[in-house]
């Protein structure tokens, strides 16, 4: 059987694997609460296994090593970033976003701030990040396809997007829960089984350095802080800034914590997750390193992030190397799966509750918004080319580092922020950042700082939301909500705590 054969069992098995996990949690869905949230009874391991299977997409699953191959290891800032933005959110965010009580980030404005113009925004931005993000995972989905198997770039897109939406339609936040969770073990284990024998293969080599190939012109391989393009310095500050304070802002990651039992239970999860993230995050970019020594010409053809599924079966001669590429598709495709899973369920709560909820209600409504929620992102990335995977993951971070990330942090810590600070915060933040956002997706690309800002804006953009929240805030102090002082002692009062004292129904 051919590279291309095996590579086609190995997706159809994956795409079986999580129609069969899926149908699992099937049996538990019933309420409409089990599909928003899985009821609140998740347990921080689970919920840990499944964070990090939504969470590592394609961005991080192929991205993060074609990235590290193109530039070298300045690009290792974005798996830093990644993985410490939910250091961020265990410190600032994990546990009273949870003890909020909201199933969605618009719950949660509307409920801090007593407004339904900020509530509607929210909901607005929440929908524009979804779509933007979900882009990136069909393309990807349509890469691996065609890289492996040779058909169409639209298969794969079309492939998930179908799959995710029998598995959300039937089982929602609960059957998502346990096919997630299934998937980033096996993503973990398609990156780590092949590795072995690849690293083995290059210690039998000698060990040669990736730095030593000079396989980029003006290549700075063993500097993080510089790179060939301009102002890179500032490009890498502005990374860390997305990636770091963009990860509470994405709404597939926030609405996990609302499936937790409490606070404590959101905080130990989030803990989980840094473990698991950090060990996946070793593997990638050693796939980009081998990949300098043994498939140089994925460079020269722009087709980067087709290393991690071409590499095993070049290093590795005959069906051994064939069946390892078809492993690494296989992980692929969990990772498009999963992710395009966790964003679906957030779009679609979003959708149904501030849309379609008043028309259909419950179940009904959640499920027509999963239906526009896939549509729109898949029609998108059809019609979109150009773009890297990881690039378009990035400007989502900074997106919802400029809108959600003042917001939450300011609704939670701050007693003085008001419906039109949080509104002008995400209209500027928002604004500029979706500017920057679309004139990329549009291909401007202009020279030196104009080009530099718009390529990576979170470094200008988020302060600037910081700044509006904070200056309209101050300038409208009567539009502080009536229960603030109610609000934050339940934000950040432990849930034992309350019940003692009669905060929250026993």
């Amino acid at each position: 059987m051919s590279t291309a054969g095996y590579s086609v069992v190995a997706v159809t098995a994956v795409v079986v694997a999580t129609l069969a996990v899926g149908a699992y949690g099937w049996r538990f869905s019933r309420t409409t609460s089990d599909f928003f949230v899985a009821s609140r009874t998740v347990r921080p391991a689970l919920n840990a296994s499944a964070i990090g299977g939504e969470y590592l997409s394609a961005a991080s699953f192929l991205g993060v090593a074609g990235l590290v191959l193109a530039f070298g290891t300045e690009m290792l800032w974005y798996p830093v970033g990644w993985t410490a933005g939910y250091l961020v959110l265990l410190v600032l965010v994990a546990a009273p976003l949870r003890r909020s009580g909201a199933y969605t980030l618009p719950d949660f404005a509307e409920s801090r701030l007593e407004s339904r113009g900020v509530r509607r925004l929210s909901a607005l931005l929440v929908v524009a990040i979804g779509w933007l993000y979900l882009m990136p995972q069909f393309q990807g989905a349509g890469i691996a396809l065609a890289a492996t198997t040779g058909t169409g770039p639209w298969l794969g897109g079309v492939l998930v997007a179908t799959v995710v939406l029998v598995n959300v339609l039937f089982g929602g936040m609960r059957s998502i829960t346990f096919v997630q969770a299934f998937q980033y073990w096996l993503k973990l284990t398609a990156l780590l089984f092949p590795l072995l024998f690849m690293v083995t293969i290059w210690l039998g080599d000698g060990g040669v350095s990736p730095a030593s190939t000079g396989t980029t012109p003006g290549d700075s391989w063993e500097s993080p802080l510089a790179g060939t393009g301009d102002h890179q310095l500032y490009t890498t500050y502005s990374i860390i800034i997305a990636t770091f304070f963009g990860t509470m802002g994405l709404p597939h990651v926030v609405v996990r914590f609302y499936t937790n039992p409490d606070g404590a239970a959101a905080r130990r999860t989030t803990l989980f997750v840094l473990a698991l993230l950090g060990l996946f995050y070793l593997l990638p970019p050693v796939y980009g390193g081998l990949g300098r020594l043994y498939a140089p010409d994925l460079i020269a053809s722009g087709n980067t992030e087709s290393v991690v599924l071409e590499l095993p079966s070049r290093m590795l001669a005959g069906t051994l190397g064939e069946l390892l590429s078809a492993l690494t598709t296989a992980g692929a495709f969990a990772a498009f799966l999963s992710t395009s899973s966790g964003l679906t369920v957030a779009v679609a709560g979003v959708i149904s509750q501030d849309g379609l909820g008043r028309r259909l209600g419950g179940v009904r409504a959640f499920q027509a918004g999963a239906v526009v929620a896939v549509l729109v992102p898949l029609g998108l990335a059809l019609l979109a080319e150009g773009v890297g995977v990881a690039r378009a993951v990035g400007l989502a971070f900074a997106f919802a580092a400029s809108t959600f990330c003042p917001l939450l942090v300011l609704g939670i810590w701050w007693r003085r922020l008001t419906d039109a600070g949080a509104i002008a915060g995400m209209l500027v933040g928002g604004g500029c950042a979706g500017a920057a956002v679309i004139a990329t997706l549009l291909g401007v690309t202009p020279t030196g700082w104009p080009g530099a800002l718009l390529a990576q804006p979170a470094a200008w953009t988020v302060p600037l939301a910081f700044l509006a929240m904070v200056g309209v805030s101050l300038t409208t102090p009567r539009r502080v909500p009536r229960h603030t002082a109610r609000t934050m002692i339940r934000l950040h009062t432990p849930e034992a705590v309350q019940l003692d004292r009669g905060v929250l129904p026993r």
